[in-house]
């Protein structure tokens, strides 16, 4: 049985929250109170990220000093030093960041390696620890990957090559034997765990240069590594870890670098895409950079994007972005193919499972995950998709459409080779002899743990009710002071009840979108839904006819026309 949503208002805040936080804006008080934010100090420390109060001392963090050690040692040795990050939007800007560090000292005697996705699957993999010892490498320094990669850790020090890990991932009762491990999960001595990749490659460089400074290795420019920080901000709101504490400072201090980036990849694309580099937001990077870097791993190579990022050579920036363009479209294509028989198989059936399983030894692991994402949001159901890697393993990823994947995942653990994620997304990988009784013992295992006759409810929590009048420009710059949105700092969720729709339009090349518009006091103000039509809301909206209107608010800068609309998460 699908989870019905059912969506609530938030309780209201303490009458006095205003004057007890230091505001007076009402609204603006009881979102920051809802984000347990409950005193003054808390509330200007979250309004106004700051730089140096906020970052923390880098050398706090385990193994730091060892590790700024041993890298200075290679960078004076002249020694080969491999970096080694992830497929994904935290391992590549990572990447890019360290790679920028070199350049920038000018160390010139290392190279950047990202592994193949289909090819080699995620992490610090054996089979290129063998082609870092044929090359002469004398340190590896990897990038959101290393915790968890024993045997990897374990061939390099048998090669005689160092490796300095630095991730952000869980680690387990076993920790690699490497020359140092940066991960602020390893232990409670760094005082935030919250930290991506990048942002932990990000405390890493502040540490060199700190200690380079120091010993006289190198000397830069007085806050010459916050140029880093676009790529350091770019990967903390792509990866989607907590935008609290000093994730805040770096996604908001990223954001700013990157509205003055001068990278030539970043322009090209921005043109491309029609991107307001001024404006720029985390939708910007969640809707359309994000997505465009890891079509290069899921359909091509990862390099692609690792050298948009980091070129500075204005044509091999457009021919890199023109690729990923394609890549990107490509990638759109073959999931669209992907949906459409995946739709068609579930048409066939005489009943809808209560979890959705299906898979292709065709498909890509790589894009399985925005299959099953679309089918769990259509369907409102668990959803399990899987294919075949280029080393024959069965993978996949699944989306929970609305419940919890983590008890589902558990109960049908004897089935998994390995499994993990949390309650919204997660990974997998099944034996061949279990991959035909996956669907069976998942949906047994999700009838168990439902109540016979009771339908799952899933609570979403809107933040107050408005009228449409109340959408104005000083209310809009009013939410933009609790931006950017987030993990741990969601996008506000309003009520609009009962409006009237002057008009309901289809819009985009295809007419797959819609666009609902009203008529108020203060003119008119529209509502949108991409890739939604007008029966998919659980009310379809009709001109003259009356509804409940469920929607975040937000300024669009489109082809430069700024635009306060509504962007509809459902109508009631």
């Amino acid at each position: 049985m699908a989870p019905k949503v059912v969506y609530k208002v938030r309780e209201d805040a303490p009458d006095d929250v205003s004057a007890q936080l230091g505001t007076d804006d009402a609204l603006l008080a009881k979102l920051l109170w809802h984000r347990g934010l409950t005193t003054p100090e808390d509330v200007a420390a979250f309004l106004n990220p700051d730089y140096e109060a906020h970052l923390h001392d880098p050398f706090l963090m385990t193994d730091m000093d060892v590790a700024v050690t041993r890298i200075l040692r290679a960078i004076k040795d002249g020694e080969n030093i491999i970096i080694y990050s992830d497929y994904d939007c935290d391992g590549i800007p990572g990447g890019v960041a360290l790679h920028d560090f070199f350049v920038s000292i000018g160390f010139e005697n290392f190279e950047n390696y990202i592994p193949h996705r289909h090819e080699e699957g995620f992490g610090f993999n054996e089979k290129a620890v063998e082609k870092f010892k044929e090359s002469g490498a004398a340190l590896i320094i990897t990038i959101d990957c290393g915790t968890s990669d024993l045997a990897a850790a374990k061939a390099a020090k048998e090669a005689g090559i160092d490796v300095i890990i630095t991730d952000h991932h869980e680690p387990g009762a076993e920790l690699p034997d490497v020359h140092a491990l940066l991960n602020p999960k390893r232990d409670d001595a760094y005082p935030f765990r919250g930290l991506c990749g990048a942002g932990v490659v990000y405390k890493l460089v502040q540490a060199l240069i700190i200690k380079g400074k120091e010993t006289g290795a190198f000397n830069l420019k007085e806050g010459q590594e916050k140029w880093l920080l676009d790529m350091v901000g770019l990967a903390t709101i792509a990866d989607m870890v907590p935008l609290v504490g000093e994730n805040r400072a770096l996604a908001h201090y990223g954001l700013t670098v990157l509205r003055k980036s001068r990278r030539p990849g970043l322009h090209h694309l921005f043109r491309k895409t029609r991107t307001n580099q001024r404006y720029l937001t985390e939708d910007d990077i969640g809707f359309t950079l994000g997505p465009r870097i890891n079509a290069a791993s899921r359909m091509d190579t990862p390099e692609d994007a690792f050298h948009m990022l980091a070129t500075q050579d204005e044509e091999e920036a457009g021919t890199r972005v023109l690729h990923l363009e394609k890549l990107n479209n490509e990638r759109k294509g073959v999931v669209a193919a992907m949906v459409k028989d995946a739709k068609r198989r579930l048409e066939k059936l005489e009943a809808l499972p209560a979890v959705i399983v299906m898979g292709d030894p065709s498909w890509r692991p790589s894009l399985v995950g925005l299959v099953a994402n679309t089918l769990a949001e259509t369907y409102k159901r668990p959803a399990f998709l899987w294919g075949r890697d280029g080393q024959g393993m069965i993978k996949g990823s699944c989306r929970s459409g609305g419940g919890s994947l983590t008890s589902l995942m558990e109960a049908a653990g004897d089935h998994f080779l390995e499994a993990g994620g949390h309650e919204g997304a997660g990974g997998f990988s099944v034996a061949a002899d279990k991959i035909h009784t996956l669907a069976d013992a998942l949906e047994a295992v999700h009838t168990n743990t439902k109540k016979e006759g009771v339908e799952e409810m899933h609570e979403a929590f809107m933040d107050a009710d408005l009228s449409l009048e109340d959408v104005t420009d000083s209310f809009v710059r009013s939410l933009g002071r609790l931006a950017p949105f987030g993990e741990a700092n969601a996008k506000p969720l309003f009520r609009f009840k009962e409006v009237t729709p002057a008009r309901v339009e289809v819009f985009g090349k295809t007419k797959n979108h819609t666009r609902v518009v009203f008529e108020t006091a203060a003119g008119t103000r529209e509502a949108i839904a991409f890739f939604r039509e007008a029966e998919d809301f659980v009310r379809p909206p009709k001109a003259g006819a009356p509804l409940t209107l469920i929607a975040h608010v937000e300024e669009s800068f489109f082809m430069g026309r700024r635009e306060i609309r509504l962007r509809i998460v459902e109508i009631v």
